[in-house]
């Protein structure tokens, strides 16, 4: 069985900038995305199958261990809330079931503090995902999810009754086969231990309430700056990125855009944010947390960049990389953007 370990941190939070640094921000470290590599510590000591999801879950394969601790999934996951709650301060919404992707849906329909079980049988599989939203299967975005729904098609339970030949003419060949087996709770595949990172996220949260896009956006220049300085940092590239908000009532949602090409340039970051973020039409939501996960990552040599051109997009690519050695040089605040570095609560990148 494999379990997939959510943190929720309560209301802890972090400023705009890089908590505990001193320099600025709302707020404090806090956030689960800090925690996640002392939850992994306390999970290996449980099982050695332990894959991480950034910013704030785990999945773990404990077949292994129930034998060891004389305990089924759902006892097991009972001690690591346990631990999690002793070690960290920090309380867990788990998901147990016979795969991956069954197990992170659950996790995410667990409410905080509890375990939500799916049974290996095909009937329970089946009426655990039959009233999911369709959006709510791993890999479905917002258009794929838009397009199902100009057919009827808004629930899990509807698109797995839908042959496959049809899936594929709405959505394409490659989805609609992925669609096909994800709706009836195939999953192909398993928790990859020490698997090299596939993505990196970074989370920025308010003190308070926010409702001021302004705050917005440089939340996100900050949490962009950070991605991008560190995709730099090890050469790397990412092909899409997914912005989630979190809400006052811990309700959220989530946005995924394909970038035009595979970058790890700040600028290019931000504007894909901005307009994820413009997307969402949020007006007057009152945000608890803004976060950005950096999807698709290869290493840089391995991606396409068509020039253009461009002496100002140039000129910024050169300032970006002399900004670089300076952050590796004298820290990581040495330089940075100007809209981060004003207002009466300055922003650290």
């Amino acid at each position: 069985m494999i379990l997939c370990v959510r943190l929720q941190i309560g209301d802890g939070h972090v400023g705009d900038g890089h908590g505990g640094d001193g320099h600025g921000g709302d707020g404090h470290g806090g956030t689960a995305g800090a925690a996640l590599p002392a939850l992994l510590g306390l999970i290996e000591d449980i099982s050695p199958v332990v894959q991480a999801l950034p910013p704030d879950a785990a999945l773990v394969d404990v077949r292994g261990a129930r034998r060891y601790f004389g305990r089924d999934a759902t006892g097991i996951a009972s001690v690591l809330r346990v631990r999690a709650l002793a070690h960290l301060g920090a309380g867990c919404a788990i998901g147990v079931a016979a795969t991956p992707l069954l197990a992170r849906m659950a996790a995410r329909r667990a409410a905080p503090g509890t375990t939500c079980v799916v049974a290996d049988d095909e009937r329970a599989v089946r009426e655990f995902l039959a009233p999911c939203p369709v959006a709510a299967l791993p890999g479905v975005g917002a258009a794929t999810a838009r397009a199902l729904r100009s057919y009827g098609l808004g629930t899990v339970g509807a698109a797995a009754d839908v042959p496959l030949a049809t899936l594929q003419r709405i959505v394409g060949v490659r989805p609609g086969r992925e669609l096909y087996e994800k709706a009836r709770g195939i999953d192909r595949t398993g928790v990859a231990p020490n698997a090299a990172a596939r993505s990196v996220a970074a989370e920025r949260s308010f003190s308070r309430d926010e409702l001021d896009h302004e705050r917005h956006r440089r939340a996100l220049l900050s949490i962009t700056e950070e991605l991008g300085t560190g995709l730099r940092g090890t050469d790397r590239v990412c092909r899409s990125l997914t912005l989630t908000v979190r809400y006052a009532d811990r309700s959220t949602t989530t946005r995924t855009r394909t970038l035009r090409e595979p970058t790890a340039h700040s600028a290019a970051l931000a504007a894909a944010a901005y307009r994820l973020h413009a997307s969402l039409g949020l007006q007057r939501a009152r945000v608890r947390a803004l976060s950005v996960r950096a999807e698709g990552l290869v290493a840089v040599e391995r991606a396409a960049r068509q020039l253009t051109f461009d002496p100002v997009d140039e000129r910024a690519r050169r300032i970006e990389a002399v900004a670089d050695l300076a952050r590796a040089r004298f820290g990581p605040r040495a330089i940075v953007p100007g809209a981060l570095a004003i207002g009466p609560r300055p922003l650290a990148a």
